[in-house]
């Protein structure tokens, strides 16, 4: 079965598109067959990896709303098993039209039921909300991941995201579960981002990947050459600290894996 894992955050700018992209390519690049799903209308997570809008003929939008299975909206991309369900700035309507819909909470997860599985892992990058397309993502999803950027209001908006993962396993969705929170744009010379990893690991003990993802500007620059940060510069520090944490969410996995077994 595929793998479901959303990358999630209400806050915008943590990272979180970043961490979604450079997250499937690690995958796809140890072997992994992959789907990264653009759940954002802003659509970057489509053009980070190169996808022109002329190619964007069905979408995330078209899934959504039940016009398009996911192999009719998935493209493949120029890395190797890495293909990407992509998103246009339509998906916004998205949400309103839903609303309408029975059971719209899982309109994605009726997607996947109806897909033979052809993926190991689709990674969901989400948009910056806790709507009714993020709820879509959790309700499919078997994990979540959150990447938490080192500032001082990231505890408070991470308790908010908490509880409502919290929610989602209580009413919609029973088998999810947190598979960890990833500390993004760490800078080492900053005391407060320090103070901030302190606090998150104390507030979240081991839920909290050992790997953090150093501010760099490498990866910064990846996006406007359409092409994640692990192909436009593999030795950069942020690209190797992407590949540490795809090595970890792995380790984590085998985990998971073995107490699904055991129960």
């Amino acid at each position: 079965m595929t793998r479901i894992i959303s990358v999630v955050n209400q806050k915008g700018g943590v990272g979180k598109t970043t961490t979604a992209i450079n997250m499937a390519t690690a995958l796809a690049a140890i072997g992994k067959r992959v789907l990264l799903i653009d759940l954002d209308p802003q659509g970057n997570a489509s053009t980070g990896l190169g996808i022109e809008l002329s190619e964007r003929t069905h979408t995330s939008y078209d899934v959504l709303i039940g016009s398009a299975s996911l192999a009719e909206a998935s493209l493949k991309t120029a890395i190797p098993r890495l293909s990407i369900m992509p998103a246009t700035i339509d998906l916004s309507g998205a949400e309103i039209e839903l609303v309408m819909m029975e059971k719209r909470e899982f309109q994605l997860k009726r997607a996947f039921a109806d897909m033979p599985t052809t993926w190991d892992y689709a990674i969901i990058d989400c948009p910056p909300s806790l709507g009714l397309l993020t709820i879509n993502a959790l309700t499919a999803s078997d994990a979540v991941l959150i990447p938490l950027q080192c500032e001082f209001f990231a505890l408070e908006g991470l308790s908010h995201l908490l509880k409502t993962v919290k929610m989602i396993q209580a009413s919609l969705n029973p088998s999810i579960r947190i598979h960890g929170v990833v500390l993004t744009m760490y800078d080492r010379r900053n005391k407060l981002t320090e103070q901030i990893e302190k606090d998150v690991r104390s507030f979240l003990g081991t839920d909290v990947y050992k790997t953090v993802i150093p501010r760099n500007v490498r990866m910064s620059e990846a996006p406007s050459h359409g092409k994640p940060a692990l192909v436009y510069d593999l030795k950069c520090v942020g690209s190797q600290a992407y590949l540490s944490l795809a090595r970890e969410l792995i380790q984590r996995e085998r985990k998971f894996a073995a107490t699904r077994q055991a129960a």
